[in-house]
């Protein structure tokens, strides 16, 4: 297995590994590379369905998204984020994750680990944004980071899709917004695993901290979004064909561009995600 970072902030390429039946060992190496590395990019894979449930479900249990139309028609843990139509039915969701978020934020029990399976890609465009949210914490300002511990901010599922909002456009309908009601969370996190400190706050489902007015929550958040989305810290990732990709949902967060850039080829992505440990 060879190892390669893709970047300064985070993420390693693998290659020389097949995932389609890992053993006990080969797991314990895929869940360090992804704590050592916070997003893991295995190249040429041919991950089937069934292979991708059973190393997501080496992480832990399985969270289905409350869009159920855009669910696996047979296996319903996976979410399909795909511009293809059949039948006239579109085959999965064509810009899902258009906007800075972690996985599940909006859950008593966020996200984990994330895995995508790319089933077709096409030549150009649609790369996703990672964020190394350990690494905005760290360098974030000593008076910002005061400000922000011990506090908690309010998640809100795509800002119900606020006019203007950094969001996908998505029609939700009564009982999928009842589903997903708002939840709190600490704005700095600690890692269960690693013990690191990151933030946990994201332009597109952070919407206000408890305990401050919305006009001094929201220059404070303003100044965290404006801090962790520099250039600098954003690492693009460009798709390639048989690739899987794994990141860490609690000190990471991503955004992906198909909600941007048009991509007219066909382009067709698994995702399975896996459920966080407990409310943190």
């Amino acid at each position: 297995m060879q190892v390669t970072p893709l970047s300064s902030n985070l993420g390693a390429e693998i290659v020389g590994i097949d995932l389609e039946g890992i053993n006990d060992n080969s797991f314990d190496q895929v869940n360090r590379l992804v704590l050592d590395h916070q997003l893991v990019v295995f190249r040429n894979q041919s991950l089937s369905p069934e292979g991708q449930l059973r190393l997501s479900r080496r992480f832990g249990p399985l969270d289905i998204h409350p869009l159920t139309q855009y669910n696996h028609p047979q296996y319903p843990e996976i979410f399909v984020l795909s511009n293809e139509v059949k039948d006239g039915k579109p085959v999965g969701i064509t810009d899902g994750g258009s906007y800075w978020h972690s996985d599940f934020a909006f859950r008593e029990r966020p996200a984990k680990v994330t895995m995508l399976n790319a089933q077709k890609i096409p030549g150009s465009g649609g790369a996703t944004l990672f964020v190394n949210m350990y690494q905005t914490y760290d360098e974030l300002g000593q008076e910002v980071k005061e400000e922000v511990q011990d506090r908690r901010a309010v998640h809100r599922y795509r800002k119900k899709a606020d006019p203007g909002s950094e969001t996908t456009r998505v029609v939700m309908t009564a009982e999928q917004l009842a589903a997903t009601p708002d939840v709190d969370h600490p704005i700095v996190r600690t890692h269960p695993e690693t013990g690191r400190k990151a933030l946990f706050a994201h332009p597109g489902i952070t919407v206000k901290i408890l305990g401050m007015d919305d006009e001094s929550g929201g220059a404070l958040l303003g100044r965290i979004f404006d801090h962790c989305t520099q250039e600098k810290y954003q690492y693009a990732y460009q798709w390639r064909l048989g690739d899987v990709v794994l990141w860490d949902n609690r000190c990471v967060m991503h955004k992906a561009t198909t909600g941007v850039v048009a991509v007219k080829e066909p382009r067709t992505i698994f995702r399975t995600t896996i459920m966080g440990d407990k409310p943190f």
